[in-house]
């Protein structure tokens, strides 16, 4: 037996974001959503972009995720930048790491997310 790959992560969002979510993921980070199956819960909404797939899952109590985080690969690291910051998203440097450049921003919920593009 071994693990032979990740098949999603999931972020939590507050109940009612769905259309934040959408916004942010699909419009700024240009992932494509995909259907729920539907004997899941009507609530949350899912992406795909490359070989990533994003789960995000209303969460009862919802509080943000300050440290752990998804790491979404991306093809044009700069123009992500600016595009985030125009809507007004933050974006900040971190430890720089061989053979990446990378930055941190959060979601339209607080929830922290690292942009990278190999180099």
């Amino acid at each position: 037996m071994a693990i032979i790959g990740l098949d999603h992560v999931q972020v939590a969002i507050p109940h009612g974001g769905e259309d934040r979510a959408r916004a942010f993921y699909a419009g700024l980070l240009g992932m494509q959503e995909v259907a729920k199956p539907a004997q899941l819960s009507p609530s949350g909404c899912w992406f795909t972009g490359g070989s990533c797939n994003l789960h995000l899952g209303v969460e009862q109590d919802f509080a943000p995720a300050r440290k752990a985080h998804p790491a979404l690969l991306v093809d044009d690291l700069t123009s992500l930048r600016e595009r985030l910051e125009t809507a007004g998203f933050p974006t900040r440097d971190d430890t720089s790491i061989d053979g990446y450049a990378r930055f941190f921003t959060q979601d339209p919920f607080g929830n922290r997310i690292e942009l990278m593009q190999k180099l």
